[in-house]
């Protein structure tokens, strides 16, 4: 048995035929780099990454998440006068005088009376919350496990999240105030249990993730960001609290390089990022972790490593990915952007994380 309940990670059963997704195996267990990309695909050439995004699931069956706890309910935090139900909604807010809007997925199991976990997901760039909603086939763990998903839609498919991207970025936008605006107006329909509030994303989503880590971990209560670093100074990321964070990140991304740097290919702007190891190291420098790194989990191309003995338990916890592209392991392949491991499922992986980690 795992720390905080990892369980193995089954393998996908049908190949996805339609997109690139190779497998491979490691022994390495530190969060060191282990190479160059070799896909021919990283040529340099500019890329459009709106073009990687799924519009569909070519195979919708292959990952079935198990039901081995119920994050619906909670004993202790109790609701009325909630008026939404299960189902798809659409949660409008204003923030920042601009109209903005996520997409909810609720589970037929929820019960307006009973608290219940949320799980805000933030989209990639040139992503939206729809297919962020399809690449991290978090719909079906939602309805087996029991909790909310939010996915919000960022300004002109992009978060203004530190060192990246895109208008968001450039004009300034305060993803971190329309975050507080939609909490606001979810827990004002929804029967939401406030220590069990979390927040994940992909790539630009990621950055977002660790962000919000650094202004909101009064309010979430831990943060799992997928192929994102850390987008901001060190010296301006200070928590109001140790907040636990599960990293997942490729060896071989193209487009946020493992070891930091200029993308692998070009995708339009001259971007610099932080690497794994950095982003990793300030947090477990921050959280105040004692124990030495651990392996808790070793499958294939993935490998996950725990810093525990944190303040406040705020565990860190870092999957990496053997040669893994920019990708959401376990989620839908992206075309584009290198190997997606189905070693593991991301999506799996944070929700225990996320349950085993509820705010103090």
């Amino acid at each position: 048995m795992y720390p905080f309940g990892y369980r193995e990670a089954r393998r996908a059963a049908v190949a996805i035929a339609l997109f690139l997704a190779g497998c491979g195996t490691s022994n390495a267990v530190d969060a060191g780099w282990e190479g160059t990309p070799t896909d021919a695909s990283f040529d340099g050439g500019s890329v459009n990454l709106a073009d990687a995004y799924p519009t569909a699931d070519p195979d919708p069956d292959a990952h079935a998440p198990s039901p081995d706890f119920d994050a619906s309910t909670s004993t202790t935090f109790t609701c009325n006068g909630k008026t939404l139900g299960s189902g798809s909604h659409d949660e409008n807010v204003n923030s920042g005088g601009l109209a903005r809007v996520a997409h909810m997925h609720v589970p037929s199991s929820y019960d307006a009376t009973k608290g219940t976990m949320l799980v805000v997901a933030f989209h990639g760039f040139s992503e939206s919350g729809y297919e962020q909603e399809i690449q991290s086939r978090m719909d079906k763990s939602s309805d087996a496990k029991g909790y909310i998903v939010a996915y919000p839609e960022g300004v002109a498919t992009s978060w203004n999240a530190g060192d990246c991207c895109g208008d968001s970025w450039t004009g300034g936008v305060d993803d971190v105030q329309f975050t507080r605006d939609l909490l606001g107006a979810i827990e004002a329909d929804y029967c939401i249990d406030p220590k069990r509030v979390f927040a994940t994303g992909f790539s630009n989503g990621g950055f977002l993730s660790h962000k919000l880590g650094c202004e909101m971990s009064d309010v979430f209560g831990a943060i799992a960001p997928v192929a994102g670093v850390l987008g901001e100074p060190p010296s301006s990321c200070k928590p109001k609290r140790p907040i636990p964070v599960l990293d997942v990140h490729g060896t071989s991304d193209p487009v946020v390089p493992y070891p930091g740097g200029t993308p692998f290919i070009n995708i339009g702007m001259g971007i610099v990022f932080r690497s794994v190891t950095d982003t990793l190291a300030f947090w477990v420098n921050q959280n105040g972790c004692l124990a030495p790194p651990i392996t808790i989990f070793s499958n294939g191309d993935a490998q996950c490593t725990q810093w525990s003995l944190c303040k406040g338990g705020a565990d860190v916890v870092h999957c990496k990915i053997d040669q893994g592209g920019h990708q959401w392991p376990g989620g839908v392949a992206l075309p584009i952007v290198g190997k997606c491991s189905t070693d593991i499922s991301a999506t799996d992986t944070i929700i225990d994380f996320f349950e085993a980690h509820p705010l103090p």
